[in-house]
């Protein structure tokens, strides 16, 4: 049995740990609130944004559009975003495993082309000797747009000039503080478009063959389409950045709230170790103390 000096350096040291995890729960707690709030205002715009695309979508100028129409696939750009720090539980290493997961599911003969977001995923994957063709750390607690916008920029134009046939996104979807969900969707060339939209369902009472608004454009579709479809990639990124920010604060909100609970218990294991010596002790001194007595008299 550990001596009892031992055993109150123990519990001084976790109640010092619980003290740390308890603020870091604060903190992303706090962190979470915000997060969540940008997160969730950010989903009506682009869906707004979406349904305004997909009425465009049949048309044959969207359909040669370069963002917008498919093409054979020889190189994959994934966009791998992960956290730049730790203590979030098992948030970056899910996202980790579902990006390998990716990876391993591609095509013979597809080459796969890395886009590191957060220092966890680039030092994971750099370490396994897998190169990087672009890298994005250091963003942040609040995710700025102007972010977004350029990472967005640098996959439109290295997709736009033949570097890349397809972009996807690898990400940790926002659902809540204790659930969170690694997907995989495709950014480019756009996708989704072709689905029905809340706007055409909202015109069924129009006036057509089919019970559908038909629309009339200035100055013309394919000018909204180059206007509307880089917005909306820069928008789907956004998005991305904002539900993973998200989920790494409610990640990490989660486990240090379990780190502070399991240190109080293990607090209260200690104390009663200590306690269980203590008496041990105070036992034994009062057996010597009796058989000394007795030794006197006899």
């Amino acid at each position: 049995m550990a001596s009892m000096r031992d055993i109150r350096r123990r519990i001084r040291a976790v109640r010092s740990t619980q003290q740390i995890t308890r603020a870091m729960y604060m903190v992303a707690a706090a962190k979470l609130k915000k997060a969540e709030e940008a997160a969730r205002s950010g989903r009506p715009y682009a869906a707004a944004l979406r349904a305004m695309l997909a009425r465009l979508a049949g048309s044959e100028q969207a359909r040669q559009h370069p963002l917008v129409a498919p093409r054979p696939v020889e190189r994959v750009g994934l966009v791998i975003i992960t956290g730049d720090r730790g203590l979030a539980g098992s948030y970056n290493a899910n996202l980790i495993r579902r990006a390998e997961q990716e990876l391993r599911q591609l095509p013979d003969g597809v080459e796969p082309v890395l886009v590191a977001v957060g220092r966890k995923g680039r030092d994971h994957f750099r370490r396994r000797g897998y190169r990087l063709a672009h890298e994005l750390t250091g963003i942040g607690e609040d995710v700025d747009f102007a972010t977004a916008r350029d990472l967005a920029r640098w996959l439109v134009d290295r997709y736009l000039a033949g570097e890349v046939d397809e972009v996807r996104l690898v990400y940790t979807e926002y659902r809540s503080a204790i659930s969170q969900r690694p997907v995989v969707t495709r950014l480019l060339p756009v996708a989704g478009l072709d689905e029905p939209a809340g706007g055409a369902a909202a015109g069924a009472d129009a006036a057509g063959p089919r019970g559908v608004r038909e629309y009339i454009y200035e100055p013309s579709e394919r000018a909204i389409l180059e206007a509307l479809l880089p917005k909306y990639v820069q928008i789907l990124v956004f998005r991305a950045l904002q539900e993973a920010k998200a989920s790494e604060h409610g990640a990490r909100m989660t486990a240090m709230k379990n780190a502070t609970d399991n240190a109080g218990e293990l607090i209260e294991t200690l104390t009663l170790e200590y306690n269980r010596a203590r008496q041990a002790a105070i036992t034994k001194e009062l057996a010597e103390i009796v058989s000394g007595a007795e030794a006197l008299k006899s």
